[in-house]
């Protein structure tokens, strides 16, 4: 969707929604369920969900099929069902943006550890990928979101499949980064510098960070980002780190927090702004209003 891309290169900052796992167990799905089940059992739960961040000002709505490779749907016994899954959660977000948001295909990691460090190879990934990402595409998505990596290796097949299919389709790519004291890395041992050069060079629209972490160290990221790539960046911090209550992770940084971090993000001309883990429709309305407060920030 060169209009999406035509934004990003004229300086705008778009809002994406936030988490999608914290929205589904607040409606019933319980730990260790298949969340991508829901697209064939209860699509209009997705619907809901889609029009709750639509609502909250999300101008970049996700789908549902951040598990949605045949790989990892291979653990539910469900990979004969990969069309259908993620068509269906491209259909139920339509029904509930109708054009007013980008649809983004969120394409999480397979579950697996690629060889020479686990037992998968990589041309089964990258498979497993396309065949995900072409149904995305063939139901109409506008954006593909590869999110959470922290394999480079997984994250670049990934994009390659995305680009292989529809090379004008744009491609966010972000990774998973932990602090250490010796900088950001990736359980994987990637940092900040190799990620950004390794997702630029599959081919990636946009590159970045979500998940594993609070808005504090999201913006030190989100710094570093800056220093070492001229792609857009794009920033999906967590409420916080989890505490669990029994089996139900709880996170503790409110909507209004979230939000007066954020003026940080804008500041640094970071191009799309979300959340993850813990965000809900409130934190992305802060998130909005936030930027609405601060019109005339460019990069």
């Amino acid at each position: 969707m060169n209009e999406f891309l035509d934004r990003i290169q004229a300086g705008e900052i778009l809002i994406a929604d936030g988490a999608m796992g914290t929205m589904l167990f607040q409606r019933g799905l319980k730990p260790g369920d298949c969340p991508e089940a829901l697209n064939l059992s209860n699509p209009e739960i997705l619907q809901e969900i889609a029009g709750l961040y639509l609502e909250a000002g999300a101008e970049i709505v996700q789908t549902n099929t951040f598990g949605g490779s045949p790989i990892k749907l291979a653990g539910y016994g469900l990979e004969h069902r990969t069309e259908d899954i993620n068509k269906n959660a491209v259909f139920s977000v339509r029904k509930a943006v109708d054009g007013k948001a980008y649809i983004s295909g969120s394409c999480g990691p397979c579950g697996q550890i690629l060889k020479p460090y686990g037992d998968i190879e990589s041309d089964q990934v990258f498979y497993s990928f396309k065949t995900q990402i072409n149904a995305l595409i063939e139901a109409g998505v506008d954006i593909i979101c590869v999110e959470t990596m922290t394999d480079l290796n997984e994250a670049t097949l990934a994009i390659r499949a995305a680009k292989e299919i529809l090379p004008s389709l744009p491609v966010m790519a972000t990774m998973t980064f932990d602090p250490t004291p010796a900088g950001f890395y990736t359980i994987m041992g990637v940092d900040i510098k190799q990620a950004a050069e390794g997702l630029e060079e599959a081919g990636a629209d946009l590159i970045g960070s979500n998940c594993g972490n609070g808005i504090e160290n999201m913006i030190k990221i989100a710094r570093e980002f800056k220093n070492v790539s001229n792609l857009p960046i794009t920033i999906q911090s967590n409420a916080g780190l989890p505490k669990l209550d029994g089996l139900v992770p709880i996170y503790t940084e409110t909507p209004e927090f979230v939000a007066d971090k954020s003026r940080e993000l804008f500041e640094l001309g970071i191009s799309v702004v979300g959340g993850c883990c813990g965000t809900t429709p409130d934190h992305i309305r802060a998130i909005r209003q936030t930027l609405i407060s601060m019109k005339g920030i460019h990069r």
